[in-house]
């Protein structure tokens, strides 16, 4: 099989998730830029697993939330060759294949890793750990402030707040939202993985965006983010960060888990 599939195509401070007086869950970011690393994969893909574990270990491996905000982004472009994920959107890949179009040459593929918006094909070894040091000492270019209200049947209750520090960014700027999911598991029934159990975590559920700032440099939004029925709130948490959509740098991220009794 082929080390990679290829498909060419022409906070911060996380806050301990700190949880107020009124069961309110929330977060907001600090001073310097935490890093937003998005893992394009498929379970479709038999070179996936490899990423997939390595983005589920990188709390395990010493990075915090202030530095690292990771995100799971599951594609349906490999569906037919005899496995349907069940987490993969077509709105996912559209966004993979928008960002890659941005860059000579075009490709898109998976496993893919995005370190804040730009392709980062050394996430295995040693440079990961530099690159999101080097991105985590520059000063904050966005101001992120997430709410957990409350987890209904159906629904994930998030109020989102995001402002921009430099008027000049108003233009290109906006804010995507997103809930996650952890400890999901796939028995894989046919294709490149038939067989394997598949275990997954930060896999986007929900996504919004992007919002536009407008004419102003703050956004100030609630939302009620669907859920699939018999989630457990344990493994939910929102996320959410400000990119420039004409180079797709990432100017802020942010993530929040569920509190305990929230």
């Amino acid at each position: 099989m082929k080390i990679e599939h290829v498909l060419v195509v022409g906070a911060i401070a996380f806050a301990g998730a700190a949880r107020a007086a009124d069961s309110v869950c929330s977060a907001t970011t600090g001073p310097h830029t935490t890093a937003l690393v998005e893992l394009y994969t498929s379970e479709g893909c038999d070179t996936c697993p490899p990423a997939d574990h390595w983005l589920s270990s990188l709390f395990a491996q010493g990075f915090r939330s202030d530095q690292v905000v990771p995100l799971a982004l599951h594609v349906d472009y490999w569906d037919y060759i005899g496995w349907k994920d069940p987490f993969a959107k077509g709105e996912f890949s559209a966004r993979q294949r928008k960002l890659a179009a941005m860059r000579r040459p075009v490709i898109v593929y998976t496993p893919q890793v995005l370190l804040q918006g730009q392709d980062f094909r050394r996430w295995a070894g040693g440079d990961f750990a530099e690159q999101v040091a080097r991105i985590n000492s520059r000063a904050a270019r966005a101001r992120i402030a997430l709410a957990i209200r409350a987890i209904e049947p159906g629904a994930i209750r998030a109020e989102l707040s995001a402002m921009l520090f430099d008027p000049g960014e108003r233009k290109n700027a906006a804010v995507y939202l997103a809930t996650y999911e952890n400890r999901l598991a796939s028995e894989v029934k046919a294709g490149e993985n038939r067989g394997r159990r598949l275990e997954h975590d930060f896999v986007v559920r929900e996504w919004v965006g992007p919002i536009a700032f407008g004419e102003g440099l703050k956004i100030e939004q609630s939302r009620a983010l669907s859920l699939l029925p018999g989630v457990n709130p344990k493994n939910l948490g929102v996320a959410a960060f400000v990119q420039n959509r004409s180079t797709s740098e990432v100017l802020q991220a942010l993530m929040l888990p569920t509190c305990p009794g929230t």
